[in-house]
């Protein structure tokens, strides 16, 4: 007589790092697009250095390695690479003199955030298959990265306030996917959809 044992899937002892990782990355992305925005002076943008470093970079990254536990590719990655991205902005904006790049400054800004919109967008295509509260979250996070992106190239304000303005609905999206996560656990119930694939 044989047994049929069913093993755990990788990683189940783990709790679902994907809520941390997009409170992180809604909550530093929230701040930096009021600042984007023009909603507040942009001298006021080093409040979101720390931000950058410890809660958007450090806390990505975590449940990012979080996620390579729990066998899940797409989360990790995603988490690990905007970690590294909010890590990058600290450094870039906070700890780097800029000023040799004079004029072609705005140039090197624009191709900084047209490479990580470009990544963004094929993590879009893989995104279709995680949920429809992930998918708004990668749309529109790479509309941003893109409108960013042009309004450096071009030297426009206006591009990059619009750019800010869709930046905050990301932020509200990517949020409103981290609560979900945390009161559907919560509550051990469906309170927020997440319209999973």
């Amino acid at each position: 007589m044989s047994e049929t044992t069913t093993r755990p899937a990788p990683g189940a002892h783990i709790a679902d790092p994907a809520a941390l990782g997009l409170g992180a990355f809604a909550l530093t992305t929230f701040v930096l697009s009021v600042v984007n925005a023009g909603i507040v002076p942009a001298k006021v943008e080093p409040v979101v250095f720390g931000l950058a470093f410890a809660y958007g970079g450090g806390a990505q990254l975590v449940a990012g390695i979080w996620e390579f536990t729990k066998g899940n590719v797409f989360g990790a990655t995603a988490f690990c690479s905007y970690g590294a991205f909010w890590l990058s902005f600290w450094y870039l904006t906070g700890h780097t003199d800029l000023s040799g790049a004079g004029a072609d400054l705005h140039k090197g800004l624009g191709l900084y955030l047209l490479a990580w919109g470009i990544f963004t967008l094929y993590m879009t295509v893989a995104a279709i298959r995680v949920s429809g509260a992930v998918l708004v979250v990668f749309i529109l996070l790479t509309i941003t990265f893109f409108l960013l992106a042009f309004g450096d190239f071009g030297n426009s304000t206006e591009l990059t306030k619009v750019g800010g303005y869709l930046g905050l609905l990301t932020a509200i999206a990517a949020w409103y996917a981290s609560f979900a996560t945390v009161a559907n656990f919560t509550f051990k119930r469906t309170v927020l959809p997440t319209f999973p694939r």
